[in-house]
């Protein structure tokens, strides 16, 4: 197909996308500002950043508030159906997993919170936020409610050495859980914490958990859409 027949920002994106695809940017290169991409191709700053944005939402790259745009590699898929330590996976791909802490402390249930966990209204809680980093990237943000008479050393644990996860497993193992999976756009907060841009589509998972029939956990974990794909597999009965 002639080039000179697309559109500028689809010219643009063929270009991006050639140099993606010959090897001459690799994953996690750092591309051209685009500052320096409206010079080097005379074109708007308009047309570069929908063609960053589209190349950006049809997962070719990724961009990190305040660091710049980067060649994304395959997606880190997440398990769908299973409960999965994301350290675990994270490891599993040959990566760092880093895990900051935001909140950890006991809270009073709200109406939602108490519902989702069985509880009455104002009852205590365990209240935990954490931030989930792979080699640096956020990948996921953690908020999580547990029941104390199912961890009640929950508050005493660190959770920048371990996750939730493991004590929980250890704790309290879960023997069913709900998913309920949601496209959503993240608040300006969230958006902060992963590092998106306000266009960005996240990834909302939540998850409620029992032990023995007995509410453990009700967490809702936030993903760049971007940046991971969550996925299932099962057999027909």
């Amino acid at each position: 197909m002639n080039t000179e027949l697309l559109p500028r920002y689809s010219r643009v994106k063929r270009m991006i996308t050639d140099r993606i695809d010959s090897g001459e940017w690799q994953p996690r290169h750092r591309i051209p500002s685009e500052s320096e991409l409206v010079r080097d191709l005379g074109v708007s700053r308009m047309t570069i950043n929908r063609a960053l944005r589209e190349l950006t939402l049809d997962g070719r790259l990724i961009r990190v508030q305040g660091v710049g745009t980067f060649v994304a590699e395959p997606k880190p898929i997440s398990a769908l159906f299973e409960v999965r330590n994301i350290a675990d996976e994270i490891t599993g791909r040959g990566h760092r997993h880093t895990s900051q802490v935001l909140t950890l402390r006991k809270e009073k249930a709200s109406t939602d919170i108490a519902q989702a966990l069985g509880l009455k209204t104002g009852e205590a809680v365990f209240h935990s936020v954490h931030v989930h980093s792979e080699d640096d990237m956020p990948v996921q943000i953690e908020d999580r409610y547990v029941v104390p008479a199912l961890a009640p050393e929950y508050l005493d644990q660190d959770f920048s050495a371990q996750t939730p996860y493991v004590y929980l497993m250890a704790t309290a193992p879960i023997s069913e859980a709900e998913h309920v999976i949601d496209a959503v756009h993240a608040t300006s907060a969230e958006r902060k914490l992963l590092k998106i841009e306000p266009n960005e589509p996240c990834l909302s998972l939540t998850r409620t958990t029992w032990s023995n029939g007995r509410h453990v956990s009700y967490v809702r974990l936030l993903y760049p859409g971007g940046r991971y794909r969550l996925r299932g597999k099962f057999k027909a009965l």
